[in-house]
């Protein structure tokens, strides 16, 4: 009986893989109920940090929050619907008018227990880049600008610190931000 309805059901264009694993009526509701619930239980953020080296310069571009002590590496939230190099992208032309010209190497992922139970920051190293114009202070950014790396703020954030020397003095890479 299952074959016969088979044979009569109209020949369609094959499905999305993602979009044929989708449920339905309320099977599908229940799910997307129970997806909402999970969220609202467990949220979990995303966030963004990029280690932008020049290179030429031996230098790191750090900015300084206007909201938040200290020199710290750009970046920020992942928003809905954005990948984490959509984020890093928009994050580096926000705080630093900084263009990625190839693609970063994402270096570690680490658990942000400082800014809440479930905050994790994919870690990126940018070395092909541009900047179009030095960043000019702003309701966000007080300062920014690059530091050779044996002359660094003396306000540069502890975990700024530590993903420096993971990545140059080959330290130890923590899961913690």
């Amino acid at each position: 009986m299952v074959l016969r309805r088979l044979a009569v059901l109209p020949v369609t264009e094959p499905l999305d893989p993602e979009q044929a694993m989708r449920q339905t009526g309320w099977p599908g509701l229940r799910a997307r109920l129970f997806h909402l619930l999970f969220l609202l239980r467990r949220p979990m953020t995303l966030g963004v940090r990029g280690l932008v080296h020049d290179r030429a310069s031996n230098s790191v571009f750090l900015i300084r929050h206007t909201y938040v002590p200290g020199w710290q590496l750009p970046g920020g939230g992942v928003e809905v619907g954005e990948t984490l190099l959509e984020a890093l992208a928009r994050e580096l032309a926000e705080e630093g008018n900084i263009t990625i010209a190839a693609a970063p190497v994402l270096k570690s992922v680490h658990f942000n227990r400082r800014s809440s139970r479930r905050d994790h920051v994919g870690f990126y190293l940018i070395e092909s880049f541009k900047q179009t114009a030095p960043k000019a202070p702003d309701h966000e950014i007080a300062e920014a600008g690059f530091f050779p790396l044996d002359r660094l703020p003396e306000a540069t954030t502890p975990a700024t610190l530590r993903r420096i020397a993971e990545i140059f003095a080959k330290a130890e890479i923590s899961p913690y931000w």
